[in-house]
Parts: C-alpha cells; sequence; structure tokens
C-alpha cells in the first residue's frame, strides 16, 4: 500500500465519524427556499457521499467487524439498502416542489438514525474489538474512496460549485484542482528510493577544483 496513504490516513473510526459530519452537515445547508438548481445540487453531493460511505463499509470495515462478532452488524447492510432505495426516490424527484423537500427530509431522517446507531453502539464496539487494526483499515478505506471518486471528480466538482453562493465559487474552484491532485498523488504507486550517486574517491569535491585550479 502507499506509505502516504498509511501515514496521512485516520483510523476507521475516525474517518466513519468524519463522513457522518460532512454528510450531515449538507443536508443542514439545504433550505426549502433555496433556487432548484442548488437543491439539486445538494441533494445529489449528499447522494454521492453516502453511495461512497456505504460502499466503503460494506466493502472494508463491515467484513473486518464480521469476522470478530458477525452480529455486529446485522442491522447495517439493511439499513444502507434502505438508504439506496431513499436515494432512489429523491433521485426521480423534480428538484422544484415539496415533494423533494418531502424526500431529502424522510432521507435524512433515516441517515441520521443510522448515524447515531453507528457512533454509539457500532463504532465502540469497533474499537474494542479491533483495537489497532482500525489503522491498516483505515488507511485501506482512505485508498478506496479515492479510488471510488477519482472517476466521479467532475461530477462531485459541478454539484459542489452549483451548491454554493456566487461568493465562494472562486475558493471551491481552487479547493477542487488542489483536492484534485493531492488524490492523484495518495494513488499513484510507491516508487523506489533512489540514493544520490557518489563520486568517485578521484573526482571528490575538493580534488576535483584543485585540477581545475591548476
Amino acid at each position: 500500500m502507499n506509505e502516504l496513504v498509511v501515514r496521512v490516513a485516520p483510523n476507521a473510526n475516525d474517518m466513519i465519524r468524519g463522513d457522518h459530519t460532512r454528510v450531515l452537515a449538507l443536508f443542514h445547508r439545504y433550505k426549502v427556499d433555496l433556487p432548484a438548481a442548488r437543491k439539486q445540487a445538494l441533494a445529489e453531493s449528499i447522494c454521492l457521499a453516502l453511495e461512497i460511505h456505504a460502499r466503503i463499509e460494506e466493502e472494508i470495515f463491515y467484513p473486518a467487524l464480521r469476522r470478530v462478532d458477525p452480529d455486529l452488524i446485522d442491522k447495517s447492510v439493511p439499513e444502507h439498502n434502505e438508504m439506496r432505495r431513499m436515494i432512489s426516490r429523491l433521485r426521480a424527484t423534480p428538484p422544484h416542489g415539496l415533494a423533494h423537500d418531502a424526500a431529502l427530509m424522510a432521507l435524512m431522517r433515516d441517515v441520521m438514525r443510522h448515524v447515531a446507531d453507528e457512533e454509539t453502539m457500532l463504532l465502540p464496539e469497533a474499537e474494542r474489538a479491533l483495537g489497532a487494526e482500525l489503522g491498516e483499515l483505515g488507511a485501506r478505506m482512505m485508498r478506496r474512496r479515492l479510488e471510488l471518486a477519482l472517476p466521479r471528480a467532475g461530477e462531485l466538482a459541478r454539484n459542489g460549485v452549483r451548491a454554493l453562493p456566487g461568493s465562494l465559487l472562486a475558493v471551491a474552484g481552487a479547493l477542487v484542482v488542489g483536492a484534485f491532485f493531492a488524490g492523484r498523488a495518495l494513488t499513484r504507486p510507491s516508487l523506489p528510493r533512489l540514493s544520490a550517486p557518489r563520486l568517485p574517491r578521484r573526482l571528490a569535491p575538493a580534488r576535483l577544483r584543485a585540477r581545475l585550479s591548476g
């Protein structure tokens, strides 16, 4: 695994908590009196964030928990499936009108229940059961997040920009570009370290200067 990813990645629990915080912040930015375009951009940003988060948990985090105690995640996957059903319903609803607002609020309530369950029960149990393994899991989860997000970087950027007030667009553009290149750096395979070539003794700097001055 890329050494840089291992060094900078949070552990799995912290990564999941961070995802929860970010998606709840997106929910709270949604207002019923926003323009339809901003509503749609926020809704799609929420949907993408939830889909990527769920896949990372199901591919990496839940299997690690299942090894130590299968009962720990007996509710988690069904809750993800219900969330996906609600995401499909939200995407199928035009962004203008009360139906879209109702679909988004229903998804928010469902996600908040899921977050509460994970943060009060599942994550403390993961801390107890997995311990130091959470660090390695966090690195794998970060790498997988970048693999899932980079192919959709353009879509994520467009939604992020459309969801912002006009005064923040320039800042958002700079952040998106920076995040893209940071992601490329983190997912690039590690290169072997090259040591600087050593000069032969006969060409060591002091003797070389003596030759040139002579």
